[in-house]
């Protein structure tokens, strides 16, 4: 059933530094404890060992499931405190919709260090489903074969009230995908129940600190329905992403004027990750000048910019035939660095976050792209100082808008003591991003 827990490989094990690299068995310096490779092969929705000589493997764990590679013991008091004294406690990140493609990509760079760093060592809870459980279980396997030193544990889980225990991070990927008919209004509510369900076994199991990135469209409004079911848990710990907008409007910006991208700073996307999005072009410096200053076609920028940004996913799909997974998991790694690698001055990072309390004269209760700072403790702040002309409020008041209309469609699914509207729905304009849909 749904709270069974599928193929979990659980490490209990330090193993030394030196002997964990490509191309190598994890081979503690131990004496007395020599282990080889043990191998996995799966049997149906179960997992056997086939272990090399003198491996010592726990038995099954009945209430966890656990197998693999990772369920070997070795004497950690034992190890040279030099190897691992450096590394934090482990980290414990959930990943949801974990047979992705978005997932595929993002697994990897989470197990090697890239995103938390490599004196981070995580645990990884991926959430699947019966249908995705096999696939899963295939992408555990290969991050077993990839032999990640700080990958401390691996759990494969259909239940999120399991899954979710203990999490630090939560990257709720998983949403269901527009179908041929289906209303944005319908695909809000389906959606919806998903992550007022998250919501709720975060509050109840997740660490009382847990951060969460949304990336399951429409992303804004699903934070927003899991932020007010998870009432135990900071309001400004929920993220929505809207990382890969800025990605794609830093791009831009370094190609119509002719510099590299890594020129482009202080570039903030305002709004809903939509059609209604703002990149803002009126505070982006490149090269520490003002963008407008150094591309001098306003025209450009206030008619073209914005539609360029926000149809990228559609220009790529009709290139290639596939939406942009890997650059989509780049930017969700690059979000998540932001908030462990202190903000440098005069930059920011985008994320739709919490407007409680704004400065900009943003509605309160939504989820709302906005520029941010970190001091690199996994904290941030909103920015308060970005010059807002009268264009950009113009079109932060239509994202606005936009959000506010969608909170009102899903007040069905926010706990009635939370909600600021009446339910109620009147969703006029089809505003998913193209190739999002």
């Amino acid at each position: 059933d749904g709270s069974t827990l599928y193929s979990a490989i659980r490490i209990t094990m330090m193993v030394t530094m030196s002997s964990l690299h490509r191309g190598r068995c994890p081979v503690p310096r131990t004496t007395g404890h020599v282990s080889k490779c043990a191998h996995t092969r799966l049997i149906g929705s179960r997992t056997a060992h086939v272990a090399q000589p003198r491996a010592r493997i726990q038995a099954l764990n009945e209430k966890t499931g656990a197998y693999g590679v990772f369920e070997l013991n070795y004497d950690a008091d034992k190890e040279d405190p030099r190897l691992t004294q450096t590394w934090k406690k482990t980290m414990n990140v959930v990943v949801t919709g974990a047979a992705g493609q978005i997932a595929n990509h993002l697994l990897f760079m989470l197990a090697s260090g890239e995103v938390f760093g490599k004196d981070q060592p995580i645990a990884l809870h991926l959430l699947g489903s019966e249908r995705s459980r096999e696939a899963v279980e295939g992408v555990a396997m290969e991050l077993e074969d990839s032999l990640y030193p700080l990958l401390r544990q691996v759990m494969i889980g259909t239940d999120p009230m399991k899954v979710f225990k203990d999490a630090d991070w939560a990257i709720l990927i998983g949403a269901k995908p527009r179908g041929p008919g289906m209303e944005r209004a319908d695909l809000l509510d389906i959606n919806g129940q998903i992550f007022q369900e998250q919501g709720k076994a975060l509050n109840a199991v997740a660490s009382r600190n847990c951060k969460m990135m949304v990336v399951g469209n429409p992303c804004n409004t699903n934070a927003l329905i899991g932020m007010e079911n998870a009432p135990d848990i900071p309001r400004k710990n929920w993220h929505a992403l809207t990382r890969l907008d800025e990605n794609r409007a830093k791009c831009q910006l370094g190609l119509k004027a002719g510099k590299f991208y890594t020129s482009v700073t202080n570039m903030c996307v305002w709004g809903n990750h939509s059609t209604t999005q703002v990149p803002d072009f009126v505070n982006a410096k490149i090269g520490g000048k003002r963008a407008p200053a150094v591309i001098r076609d306003t025209q450009w920028l206030k008619e073209e910019f914005t539609p360029t940004v926000a149809t990228r996913g559609a220009a790529l799909i009709k290139k290639w035939g596939r939406s942009s997974g890997a650059s989509t998991a780049v930017s969700i790694a690059d979000a998540l660095r932001s908030l462990y690698i202190p903000t440098e001055e005069g930059d920011c990072f985008s994320s739709a976050v919490c407007t409680d309390g704004n400065t900009y004269g943003i509605e309160e209760g939504l989820v709302f792209s906005m520029p941010c700072r970190s001091n690199g403790d996994g904290d941030y702040e909103i920015i308060d100082d970005f010059v807002i002309d009268e264009w950009l409020q113009m079109k932060l008041d239509k994202s606005q808008e936009e959000l506010v209309g969608e909170r009102s469609c899903v007040s069905h699914l926010i706990p009635e003591a939370r909600r600021r509207s009446p339910p109620a729905c009147d969703i006029k304009e089809d505003t998913m991003l193209p190739g999002e849909k």
